[in-house]
Order: structure tokens, then C-alpha cells, then sequence
């Protein structure tokens, strides 16, 4: 098989065979072998029923992995990944956003560029609002500081992978996945393809700006310990800010004889060094917590079936 298509899935039962049926006519004038890998992600709607129809009507190889729950879009695509068996393995959304046309395009440069090991979409013109923007711009440049790997702006886990980079990805079997993270730290020749993407084929978007958030701080946390290193460097300031001005305060007293007045500048400072305590405790929490969960070894995801259409059913 020349391609291998993941596509993970939660209540995408409107776009998931308008999807497919596109899938078939591009990759089929443009003469690709593929397979799709759908992952439906413990959707609430009749995704799986739309998916196990595609699979019994489909003419390429198709499976189906439904979770036995929502474990995320992270654990979808590694998911896909396990069940893909392609010389290339493409992962796209299923809101028909991720053109198959690029799809096929970066199919053909990774044929033309045998140097390269991935091609991956990057979107430079986003629909979206202005605050929104702002706070992807401001998180690649906060993680691009501090992390020891690369983050591209605009680039998503729209792409395209070699085989050896898929295994090399695999081999990262952390339980808090960041694919974007993991896409860098494995490494290997990438090269960034611009594309447009389109309007939902229908449905409503699953990223709401609290989600979002929360998957910048996933990132964060996962591949830099700036936040631990900025706390040593603000106690660091703190503690000698306090010790200059204690050394001010008794030759104050001393000298002029003056005595130590100012009840609201203590609780100030008091509420501003209890803020920042609290601040730390909550930052080490979300270290300590991430390898709490990593020691039990819990499994990425559970597959309740895997649906084939050579054999139907697994």
C-alpha cells in the first residue's frame, strides 16, 4: 500500500463520508494506492455507524478503531498510526478542513524528494479572531524561547510521514502526547507546504479557546522546564529584593530613629509573596502530577472493536 490515511473522529457523522467519497475520486485520478485508517474517538453521535458503513461499502482497505471512550485527538492519531501500514501515512482532520488535493500534492513531493521524510501543512492566512491569534502567536514564541526542539508557527498535524518516521514516532509512548512536540523531537527532514483550508463541511468545532488553552500548557510543560527555572530565578530576586531591604529598614533605625511604619506596604508585600508561593506550588503540582500519571503506565487508549472491511470485524 503506497498511502495510509488516519482521520481521528468525534461527532463528525455529516463529514466523515462526504470525506471518504473525496478521498476516492482525488486519490483515484491522480492513480494513489491508500488505505484509510478511521479513529472514532467515543463520539456521541452516529459517527461509528456512519464509519462501519464506509467500511462495509468501501473498495479500499478501510478499519475503523472505535475507543471505548473520548481519549482526545492525541490519542486518536496514535492510534492511527498503530493500525497504519502505508510506505507514506497521512493524518488529516474529519471536518473536510484538510483538502485531499493537498493531501495527493504532498504525496508527489515526498515521491520527488526522497531526502525529505515529511511534508506538513502550514496554514500563514487563519480564519479566526484577532484575540485568538494573538495568544497562538504569543504561545510559539514563549515555547520556541525555552524548549530545546523547534515549534513552526501555522504548522499543525496536517502531514505526511515516511514509514521510518511513523515507527520513530510510535517509539514515544508517553501517556501526555503533544504531537506537535513529538513531530519535532523525533526529528528527521521536514518540509512545510502552505495550503488554505477550508469551511467545516458541517458539525461545530470540538477547540473551544479553554481547550486550547489547556493543550498550550500541555506543550509547555511537556518539552521545557522554563516555568520550574523561572520560579528559581523569581525567588532568587525575591530573596535578595528582601534581604536589601531588610539591611534599609535597621539602619534606618539606627541612624535616624525612625520606626518601621507602613501597615499597608507589608500586606502588600505579604499577599504578593503569598500569590507567587501559591503560583510555584501550582506549577511544580503540574510537574509532579504529569509524572504521577506517567509511573502508572495507564494505556493510551482502549480500543472497545476494530472494524475491517476484508474481514468485517476484529
Amino acid at each position: 500500500m503506497k498511502l495510509s490515511v488516519i482521520i481521528p473522529c468525534y461527532n463528525e457523522e455529516e463529514t466523515v463520508s462526504p470525506l471518504f467519497d473525496e478521498l476516492c475520486e482525488v486519490f483515484g485520478e491522480r492513480r494513489i494506492d491508500f488505505g484509510v485508517v478511521f479513529v472514532d474517538d467515543g463520539s456521541k453521535d452516529s459517527t461509528s455507524k456512519e464509519l462501519a458503513a464506509i467500511a462495509k461499502r468501501a473498495e479500499c482497505p478501510v478499519k475503523v478503531v472505535c475507543f471505548s471512550r473520548n481519549f482526545g485527538k492525541e490519542a486518536a492519531i496514535y492510534a492511527g498510526l498503530e493500525q497504519s501500514e502505508g510506505e507514506y501515512t497521512a493524518i488529516m482532520d474529519g471536518d473536510m478542513q484538510h483538502p485531499p488535493q493537498v493531501v495527493a500534492d504532498m504525496v508527489e513531493y515526498l515521491d520527488s524528494h526522497p531526502e525529505t521524510d515529511s511534508v506538513a501543512g502550514v496554514q500563514n492566512k487563519r480564519i479566526e479572531g484577532c484575540v485568538l491569534s494573538f495568544f497562538k502567536r504569543s504561545f510559539y514564541k514563549i515555547i520556541n524561547s525555552a524548549a530545546s526542539v523547534e515549534f513552526v508557527s501555522g504548522a499543525s498535524d496536517f502531514r505526511v510521514l515516511r514509514r521510518p518516521m511513523v515507527d520513530a514516532i510510535l517509539s514515544v509512548s508517553e501517556y501526555y502526547r503533544f504531537s506537535k512536540g513529538i513531530f519535532s523531537y523525533v526529528g528527521f527532514d521536514t518540509h512545510y507546504m502552505d495550503y488554505v483550508a477550508r469551511e467545516r463541511g458541517g458539525g461545530k468545532t470540538k477547540w473551544s479557546f479553554r481547550k486550547l488553552f489547556r493543550y498550550a500548557m500541555d506543550g509547555i510543560i511537556g518539552y521545557t522546564t522554563a516555568p520550574l527555572k523561572f520560579l528559581t530565578t523569581t525567588g532568587t530576586i525575591i530573596s535578595i529584593a528582601s534581604f536589601c531591604y531588610l539591611i534599609f529598614i535597621v539602619l534606618k533605625k539606627l541612624i535616624i530613629g525612625d520606626s518601621v511604619a507602613g501597615f499597608a506596604t507589608l500586606a502588600s508585600l505579604i499577599l504578593l509573596l503569598g500569590g507567587i508561593q501559591i503560583l510555584g506550588l501550582g506549577i511544580i503540582g503540574e510537574y509532579v502530577g504529569r509524572n504521577y500519571v506517567e509511573t502508572k503506565r495507564r494505556p493510551i487508549y482502549i480500543a472497545k472493536r476494530i472494524i475491517k472491511n476484508d474481514d468485517k470485524e476484529a
